[in-house]
């Protein structure tokens, strides 16, 4: 087994190879143990050859990447070792050349671990500068031999119930990425984005994919089946700064996999400045986002507008492959003063004469529309959509869709349903993100509205 290039690591260790195969093959194709139903009545493991040694894989392995973690590992391992599921279960730690005491503190709960019945696979190097989260994730899936991963962050800390219940989900959902809802500590940090973790709805895990926000199920909640994994691919391993969990998202999505949360709080989600996330620019997130934008529904439309005359607007037309900036037919704003100037000249173009896009009030524009609007700038988008009164009071809402008697002004979200509603409803649903995208190109096509909310 390899850990990084080179050959194996000095901090390496071996694991039970019940099969007889390499555990760095990823062999999706390998027998696959069916996990055991909930228990109400947990008892202690089996000691750890017994829970292993018949199948070709324990039923879930924990992964469990780890760089200089010393602060808070010892919190993580004591929630993987009173996780309530009564299957078979094993901790694959890939220790990514830290500096503290973090392998001091991996060595002493690994005697805990399986004692309790949990198998401790650890592997890593020690070189002198870290290879990053992709890599460490990716080595500590191949030295892994669970039927099941579970994903987590050495500075994160699992309910009991997590594995169980996730588990259920995932023979539930074997193409899909299961995530779950979490707790941030300290409790005020990053209030908004936690809310919109816990808040989508189901059918928005994958409506708002397109969003700032990320991966509509945070990556420390990940729960997949190893086969799910390999046909995705492994993580990105382009080091720090590289957002690894979007990428994988995003080649989730793209090649058929759905979204699922559990709906239960089953993890304590840690914010710090030391986080591997601070690491990763907003310049090369809004770079993927639009990558992905542009191959999941630009790429199906012949046209489309522009919602935002502004800023933000501006730089998604910028930022679109010269191909999609032909596309565009308009901006539209609500914005009078916007709307005054006519027309948006790209100066950065090559082109002679230079582009001019015209900007018109969003009566006058033609769908489809990719809406670029910063979320706390909705409130005053509403707002002068209500106060204009201009929307055709034919609009009609079903779940998790919209409606139209009247194809001449479909727009941002049926706002006017909520004439008479206060501003605190309106903002959520306007939030809601109804635009339903799903795999069939079809389907896209059809759909009038983009959510590429920033």
């Amino acid at each position: 087994m390899s850990e990084a290039a080179g050959g194996p690591g000095p901090l390496a260790r071996e694991g039970p190879r019940a099969c007889g195969s390499a555990r760095a093959e990823c062999n999706c194709s390998a027998a696959l143990s069916r996990p055991v139903s909930d228990n109400p009545h947990p008892q202690a493991r089996a000691p750890v050859p017994s829970a292993i040694g018949e199948g070709c894989r324990v039923q879930v392995s924990i992964i469990l990447p780890v760089h200089n973690a010393e602060c808070w590992l010892d919190e993580c391992l004591k929630s993987v070792l009173e996780q309530d599921f009564q299957g078979s279960l094993e901790l694959s730690v890939f220790n990514d050349a830290s500096k503290d005491s973090s392998m001091s503190i991996i060595e002493k709960w690994k005697f805990r671990l399986e004692d309790a019945g949990i198998w401790v696979i650890i592997g890593g190097h020690d070189s002198s500068r870290p290879q990053g989260v992709g890599f460490a994730k990716n080595q500590a899936v191949i030295q892994s031999s669970g039927t099941y991963l579970c994903f987590l962050d050495s500075d994160d800390v699992m309910m009991p119930q997590r594995v169980r219940l996730q588990l259920e989900a995932a023979i539930q959902y074997p193409s899909s990425i299961i995530g779950c809802r979490v707790r941030r500590e300290p409790l005020d940090s990053t209030e908004r984005y936690t809310r919109w973790i816990n808040n989508l709805t189901h059918g928005q895990l994958l409506t708002q994919v397109f969003t700032s926000h990320g991966p509509t199920v945070i990556m420390p909640t990940w729960f997949c089946s190893r086969e799910w994994f390999c046909h995705v691919g492994k993580f990105d391993e382009g080091g720090k700064g590289v957002p690894e969990d979007l990428l994988f998202f995003y080649e989730h999505i793209r090649k058929g996999g759905g979204v699922f949360r559990v709906d239960q709080c089953l993890l304590q989600y840690r914010y710090h400045p030391q986080a591997a996330t601070h690491s990763v620019l907003e310049e090369t997130i809004w770079a993927h986002r639009v990558r992905f934008l542009e191959d999941r529904a630009l790429k199906h439309w012949t046209s489309f507008t522009i919602w935002n005359a502004g800023k933000q607007g501006r730089k998604l037309y910028r930022s679109l492959s010269s191909a999609n900036q032909k596309k565009v037919a308009a901006f539209c704003d609500v914005d009078e003063n916007k709307i005054a100037k006519g027309f948006y000249t790209y100066q950065e173009s090559q082109e002679r004469p230079k582009p001019q896009i015209p900007i018109k009030h969003f009566r006058d524009a033609t769908p489809p529309f990719i809406i670029c609007v910063k979320l706390l700038n909705l409130r005053f988008q509403c707002i002068k959509i209500l106060q204009q009164r201009s929307l055709p009071p034919s609009w009609t809402l079903g779940p998790e869709r919209f409606s139209f008697q009247s194809n001449k002004h479909q727009l941002l979200y049926c706002a006017a349903l909520y004439r008479q509603e206060t501003n605190k409803k309106l903002m959520k649903f306007l939030l809601g993100g109804l635009l339903n995208y799903r795999q069939s190109p079809g389907y896209v096509q059809d759909r009038t509205v983009g959510l590429f909310l920033s």
